[in-house]
């Protein structure tokens, strides 16, 4: 089955695109080449270009895999953490009785 692209608002993307260029950082700050990253996290240097770039249409398996290489993966633990709204939603329901 084909998959679907990934459509994002530009503020969305803004955020991808900064995480991308966090990645890249974080790869040049430990001396690491595009072709070592690659082979250690398994994908194709086209991939790891499209990760520095805020690709949405990158599986999330792939970046896992160069945040672990650089010795990040700890930060996916992050994602989606703090659901701040969330637990309001949970406190309002609780106050409410419904």
């Amino acid at each position: 089955m084909k998959s679907k692209k990934q459509l994002l608002f530009p503020k969305h993307q803004k955020i991808l695109e900064q995480l991308g260029e966090n990645i890249k950082l974080a790869r040049k700050r430990r001396k690491l080449t595009t072709i070592q990253v690659a082979e250690r996290a398994n994908i194709n240097r086209s991939t790891l270009y499209q990760i520095e770039k805020g690709n949405s249409s990158v599986s999330m398996g792939a970046y896992f895999n160069v945040l672990r290489v650089l010795g990040l993966q700890d930060d996916f633990l992050k994602l989606a953490a703090d659901d701040e709204m969330g637990r309001k939603l949970q406190d309002l329901k609780l106050l409410t009785g419904n």
